[in-house]
């Protein structure tokens, strides 16, 4: 047993105690000094498959090892560990193998009992790796896994324990899954993937290729937990789009494909852990019971089934109190409720407990009236199988089984202090009471034998919230006098409400008598006998697309076509013909109705193809280029071995295949280009053909974005604005724009625009360019003006050794080029802009701005005015006068560049974009400015080459 001790004020753990027993908890000792007398242990684990393996782990923050016993926990070995475990898996048949996840997502296994560890994956999804189940899977050491590729994709792949290289790995699902989706749990496996808003659930039933979950066409899940797989047959909870705190129930046929209702309206709760709660239980001991809540006109009601969910009703309640007080509850107005919540603590029982080993003993705590309540809670017990309930307290407690079910402990279930418990021989109907402690005692759980044989318990718990742990061993044994023998058992025939045929079989259980007071024992067996039934309406339940009627006949719901259950006949010559009805999984009647009932096999019938599918594998209507695109072509009616299957992939190249059979594992092609591709599928056969179309995108991932833009802007006169890309070919693009001060976005499918600045300013262009999942955006601040002079600079040619070409660069320079010509020609701050153009030769551009105060705003004076600031600046500029220090030792000089055309300049990001031209002139109103850009295309050539773009026929 592992204590510790939570000091509130550091708010962690700082000392903790091994405590070992060796008889059944009357003595202890304290193993510290065997683990080490510092040494803070933080979890406890002892192997499922050995009771004599115990693992502790020890606190990381600390100490980060582990220590290993094989003696039951008389002595410890200790080994340092390389990663922080948040939890291990062991595995349900070999004793020494163990999974453990990190704390950095990384998946670790040991086939030695944790000796030595070995790293099987890296960004495994938590709690999202099983091992093998014998009988289903071909290995052993088979581990299955979810590992996260991004926030919205992961991947289902299996791993051999000791080597999971890439050559290794098994995908069984063929493309990307939602996150923290993988279920596999007994025969099957289940995933989901969500595209375009939907979520399409897949199941694999015996490991076998997966397929879409068939639930009703218009259920539309917003949500889907698996409750059940055992049996063969999976019951789901799915949350519809019209429900909030409820779920409906739905049952599937043996391969988990296709889903019926079974219970509409399920409460379901939020657990401590943020999971998802359904107030349904599975009653131990009885194959096909189970209990729900369910919610019906705003008031949750209890309900019971015997078959599986094929059919509910509700419990009856007492006919008289714990008092023997009459209760005058009559149904359906008035029934028993029951609180369904199991307990995640180990050392606690939750509201409801059945065992095993006690076939039809059920101990719950609830309400009688119309509607379960919170309030005037009460404990009752069923030993007949939920038939009759008896009233046994009137507050809640915590019941637990002895001997196999042969005696039931309740202990009070109260935050106050207690000293009794109760004690029943005779399934609940009598209660002695015993005083367990002399002073009272805060109850924090109960401890004891492995299984429900138990004998021997022991309560643990606080005299107050200051003191240590007090623990109190109670050995019933001198209670019980002697071994039951044959005569102290009886038989006990399941039924429900009369009726003994449940499941298709009459079951007879060995039950203990009441008033017997002997000792059952661990070799104690339930027996059952099992008779089977002849076959009634009651054995089948509606198959897929069949609704049940109020006079309890299945018929076809509104939007299911029963000539689409004939679609296996595209990969063989026969099919089986629904009756509307199938039978309960697990159900063993014979004989009866059984062939009025069950499917017929006939041959299918030959027609032409109907109801041909084109879609990718993964969902999705887009495609990297050079990258594989598997198409998946379905079809529901038309005889698949005589119907052949051409696919046009729109790129002029064309596939057939003789039959549809041969096409099930999907069809695979590349794209060599960039575009919008008509994918064609044509079925035909004999009698006829259908064409399916699909419309793909096929994209190149969007690297970077440049906005070409003017740094000066004439005000009132329009400017261009283009979006260079890179890759310049990459699919459909869309572009949004916002410009200057409005606060709605331009939104265009071409990369260029032009606008007219109405006032004078800075402004700011951004714009934002969506390819494919891809956004990357730009921005630029635009000067506009009404009148302005420029002229193009250059530099010595040092400066180009210290140019790395990035836009913070250029800007800084830019600033420092500005001081220099302010500081060189006195002229004022405001009337000069300078902006240093991408690429090499490193060149730039000033602007010369009009004081207004000295021109009035009047064409002649501006001209004249902006006349004379140039002098005085080309002035400076051709005395040399013009300078600054980029870094100590590196002196640069500025120059007017020649009136003549400037060289080629690259407005790009890099030296290979896009260049401009651009011819000086003198801006007044009136006179037009010209800017001519040309675009360079040295990369650009080559990323088409990469990202080709389709070529459309003439």
């Amino acid at each position: 047993m592992l204590t510790k001790f939570y000091d509130f004020n550091l708010g962690s753990v700082t000392e903790s105690s091994l405590w070992r027993s060796t008889d059944y908890g009357t003595t202890y000792q304290k193993l510290n000094e065997k683990v080490g007398a510092k040494t803070i242990l933080s979890y406890l684990y002892v192997s499922p498959n050995n009771k004599r393996k115990i693992m502790l782990l020890t606190d990381p923050e600390v100490e980060n090892s582990l220590l290993i016993s094989t003696d039951e926990g008389a002595t410890y070995q200790k080994y340092r560990l390389s990663f922080y475990v948040l939890s291990l898996l062991f595995h349900p048949q070999q004793e020494d193998w163990i999974l453990a996840y990190s704390h950095d997502q990384k998946l670790y296994s040991s086939m030695e009992f944790g000796r030595r560890w070995q790293l099987v994956h890296e960004r495994v999804a938590p709690n999202r790796f099983y091992w093998s189940k014998m009988g289903v899977d071909k290995e052993a050491g088979l581990i299955h896994l979810e590992t996260s590729v991004s926030d919205t994709q992961a991947l289902y792949i299996t791993c051999k324990l000791q080597n999971c290289s890439e050559g290794n790995k098994g995908k069984p699902f063929p493309s990307y899954i939602d996150p923290n989706s993988l279920v596999v749990q007994d025969e099957y496996v289940f995933v989901q993937v969500t595209t375009g808003g939907r979520t399409i659930y897949y199941v694999s039933s015996q490991r076998d290729v997966f397929t879409p979950m068939k639930l009703p066409k218009y259920t539309l899940p917003k949500d889907l937990h698996v409750i059940s797989t055992d049996e063969k047959r999976v019951v789901a909870a799915v949350q519809e789009w019209n429900q909030n705190d409820t779920f409906n129930l739905y049952v599937s046929e043996s391969g988990g494909v296709y889903y019926t209702l079974a219970l509409e309206n399920v409460m379901s709760s939020m657990g401590p852990e943020g999971n998802v709660m359904i107030d349904l239980y599975e009653v131990a001991g009885i194959k096909g019971m189970f209990l729900a809540n369910k919610k019906q006109e705003s008031q949750v009601k209890t309900y019971i089934t015997y078959n599986k969910g094929r059919d509910w009703r509700l419990l009856q309640a007492p006919d008289v109190d714990l008092r023997g007080n009459s209760i005058h509850c009559m149904l359906p107005y008035c029934s028993l409720h029951l609180h369904l919540h199991v307990s995640a603590n180990p050392y606690t029982s939750g509201n409801i407990a059945s065992k095993e080993s006690a076939p039809g003993i059920i101990m719950a705590s609830g309400s009688i009236g119309a509607e379960l309540s919170s309030s005037n809670v009460s404990m009752y017990i069923t030993s007949d199988a939920g038939n009759t309930w008896r009233q046994i307290f009137d507050e809640e407690y915590s019941v637990l089984y002895l001997d196999q079910g042969g005696a039931l402990v309740a202990i009070r279930h109260t935050p106050l202090p207690i000293r009794h418990l109760w004690l029943s021989f005779d399934e609940g109907r009598l209660w002695n009471k015993y005083s367990f402690t002399s002073s009272p005692l805060f109850v924090d759980g109960v401890l004891g034998e492995p299984g429900e044989e138990t004998l021997i318990m022991t309560i643990f718990g606080h005299v107050s919230h200051r003191s240590e742990w007090q623990l109190v061993k109670i050995d019933f044994r001198s209670i019980f006098n002697r071994r039951c023998t044959d005569g102290d058992y009886q038989t006990w025939h399941l039924q429900n409400q009369g009726e003994t045929c449940l499941m298709g079989v009459k079951r007879i259980y060995r039950k203990l008598k009441s008033v017997a007071r002997c000792v059952m024992g661990k070799t104690h067996s339930v027996t059952v006998i099992s008779e089977p039934c002849d076959c009634t309406e009651s054995d089948f339940e509606c198959d897929y697309g069949y609704e049940r009627r109020s006079d309890g006949k299945c018929s076809p719901a509104f939007w299911f076509l029963p000539s689409s259950m004939s679609r296996s006949c595209t990969t063989v010559s026969s099919f089986l013909n629904s009756t509307g009805y199938r039978k309960v999984v697990s159900n063993n009647c014979t004989g009866g109705v059984v062939d009025l009932y069950t499917a017929r096999r006939q041959p299918c019938p030959r027609q032409a193809p109907r109801g041909l599918h084109l879609v990718t594998s993964d969902g999705t209507l887009t495609a990297t280029v050079n990258s594989n695109v598997t198409f998946m072509v379905f079809l529901e009616e038309g005889l698949g071995s005589r119907t052949t299957i051409m696919l046009d992939f729109g790129n002029g190249n064309t596939i057939s295949y003789s039959n549809i059979s041969t096409v099930e594992d999907g069809i695979r092609h590349v794209y060599r280009s960039v575009g919008i591709y008509r994918v064609a599928a044509t079925a035909r056969n004999d009698l006829g053909a259908e064409t399916v179309l699909l419309y793909l995108h096929v994209t190149c991932p969007l690297e970077h974005i440049h906005l070409s833009a003017p740094f000066v802007a004439v005000k009132s006169k329009e400017v261009n604005l283009t979006a260079v890309l890179w890759p310049s070919q990459v699919g459909t693009v869309t572009y949004i724009w916002w410009l200057g001060n409005n606060s709605e976005p331009v939104i265009t499918l071409d990369g260029s625009v032009a606008f007219t600045f109405s006032r004078e300013g800075i402004n700011v262009v951004t714009v934002q360019v969506s390819a494919g999942n891809i956004i990357l955006q730009d921005r630029k601040t635009i000067a506009v003006h009404e009148y302005f002079k420029s002229h193009l600079l250059a530099f010595s040619s040092n400066l180009d050794e210290h140019n790395p070409d990035v836009a913070e660069w250029r800007l800084d320079v830019s600033r420092v080029i500005r001081n220099s010509m302010v500081q060189a020609t006195g002229m004022d701050r405001e009337q000069l802009l300078v902006a240093v153009l991408p690429g090499l030769p490193t060149t730039a551009e000033f602007f010369l701005l009009p004081d207004k105060q000295v021109t009035e705003g009047k064409p002649e004076k501006t001209t004249q005015h902006l006349d004379e600031l140039s002098e005085t600046v080309l002035g400076a500029l051709n005395q040399n006068l013009v300078q600054f220090t980029l870094r100590p030792g590196v002196q640069i000089t500025v120059y007017a560049a020649h009136l003549s055309a400037a060289p080629l300049v690259d407005t790009s990001e890099n030296h290979s974009g896009s260049a401009m031209l651009m011819l000086l002139s003198v801006v007044v109103v009136g006179l037009a400015v010209f800017v001519i850009y040309k675009f360079k295309r040295s990369q650009a050539s080559a990323s088409m080459h990469r990202c080709r773009t389709k070529k459309n026929k003439k």
